[in-house]
């Protein structure tokens, strides 16, 4: 199989996107479902809003082990040793879900105190609460089927995870109709039902994939009786990881905490414009997944020139999706307000930053797809350094001056425009001073002999 050829990049890409799009469609279905509850419909978005940022924060903080894993299957897989990895997934599964029961006890333990620090007050608060203490249960799932994904990604299988993902959405989906407002002898459980639906979608999901990967893959969930030699790999970069996911989220809260402290309103809107631009950026992260996988291989088999024709092909076809997605954007933004809430008072602010969104995404292509290369090559030091620099002179000046002189909800979205170019920026000039220059020299050496 030809691993360049646009026909296997896009059998990676394709179930990548569906498998990435179900986290922020099931945020989004949430935020759809609550915000047309009858009583009190914007404090309870407002709610799902910011413990959806929380949970965001901490699944993409201990989820990095997915990345780990991937890149480390993949690039034995490239080097023909994937016999070597006996006893590295059931290893790394089990220290994923210990610390999913850890985060568990310590959040459910301050989960007031933590959700006050999102500046989350009166009736928000009481319903944040009440939706965090019943979908926190779920994060112990989540990181198990995230720890088996990263096997089947490393594997170069994105179909099995896309069928997982793609069901535990449609599930969640059901359930929140079905548990929130009502139906038939099921009573209207408003904000809670929403928690209940994604917490056993989870669930699932979670069954579903161990099932898959018992009898799908090569590998097995034996421990094994030592460490296996690749855990101090995995933990080296998920360290990595895990700065890097603190400074990406960092900026994440610290817009909700602005946009909070304008008025639930301002907040109610910033949640929409947030899962619209989750859902476009998985999107786009579909075949920066792609460029991921077959990035491990090809940095396993040593195969530069090859990776850089890659990092290109990769490049072109999401900025190709971005275009699709501004122009989709621009036609669609008025219903796409309107699918999440009805109140006059938030729609005019979601309207307002919702170019910014459109203006957004071929900087999202960009930055996403190397990010994505870089996790496949390992390069995990040097991702957490770039997100610190885009965090600090992309983001930081811009949402202080938003503070300061009162720009709104605009400038808290200008500022995550600027982090997002100064991520690109950074990515792409390492990548052009460390790989091509090792592309250049295979490309020579091919010649010469």
């Amino acid at each position: 199989m030809n691993d360049l050829s646009f026909k296997h990049i896009r059998s990676l890409a394709l179930p990548a996107i569906i498998s990435g799009i179900t986290e922020p469609i099931l945020s989004a279905t949430d935020a759809a479902v609550v915000g047309n509850i009858p009583v009190d419909g914007t404090e309870s978005l407002a709610a799902v809003g910011v413990v959806g940022a929380l949970l965001s924060t901490l699944i993409w903080v201990l989820a990095q082990t997915r990345s780990a894993i991937a890149t480390i299957v993949a690039q034995n897989l490239g080097a023909d040793n994937v016999k070597a990895l006996t006893g590295f997934p059931g290893q790394a599964i089990v220290f994923n879900v210990g610390l999913g029961i850890l985060v568990l006890i310590f959040t459910t333990l301050f989960v007031e105190e933590i959700l006050s620090l999102l500046n989350a007050q009166g009736l928000v608060l009481e319903y944040s609460i009440s939706y965090y203490n019943i979908r926190v249960w779920g994060f112990p799932f989540t990181l198990f089927v995230f720890a088996i994904f990263g096997v089947f990604r490393g594997l170069q299988n994105t179909f099995y995870p896309m069928m997982v993902a793609a069901s535990g959405a449609l599930i969640n989906i059901v359930l929140d109709l079905l548990l929130v407002h009502g139906f038939g002898v099921i009573p209207a459980m408003g904000i809670e039902g929403a928690a209940w639906a994604s917490l056993i979608a989870q669930g699932l999901m979670a069954l579903a994939v161990f099932v898959l990967y018992l009898r799908k893959t090569p590998l097995t969930l034996n421990l094994g009786r030592s460490i296996h030699f690749e855990i101090k790999r995995l933990l080296s970069m998920t360290w990595h990881l895990i700065w890097r996911s603190l400074a990406l989220n960092a900026v994440l809260i610290w817009a909700v905490r602005e946009a909070n402290a304008i008025s639930p309103e301002a907040m109610a809107a910033h949640t929409i414009a947030i899962n619209v631009w989750l859902f476009s950026a998985f999107f786009i992260d579909g075949f920066g997944a792609a460029g991921n996988l077959i990035g491990g291989k090809l940095i396993g088999a040593k195969r530069y020139f090859d990776l850089w024709i890659l990092t290109k092909k990769v490049n072109v076809y999401n900025l190709l999706v971005a275009g699709l997605l501004m122009l989709l954007g621009g036609l669609t933004y008025l219903p796409l307000g309107r699918i999440f809430v009805q109140d006059p008072q938030v729609l005019p602010q979601f309207y307002g930053v919702f170019f910014i969104l459109v203006l957004i995404q071929p900087f999202n292509a960009l930055a996403f797809t190397l990010d994505a290369i870089f996790k496949g090559l390992g390069e995990m030091a040097f991702l957490r350094n770039s997100l610190f620099i885009a965090a600090i002179f992309g983001f930081a000046p811009l949402i202080l001056a938003a503070h300061y002189w009162n720009w709104g909800l605009k400038g808290i979205w200008w500022a995550l425009w600027a982090w997002i170019v100064c991520r690109g920026l950074v990515l792409m000039i390492k990548f052009r001073k460390d790989y091509y220059s090792l592309a250049m020299n295979e490309r020579s050496s091919r010649i010469d002999s």
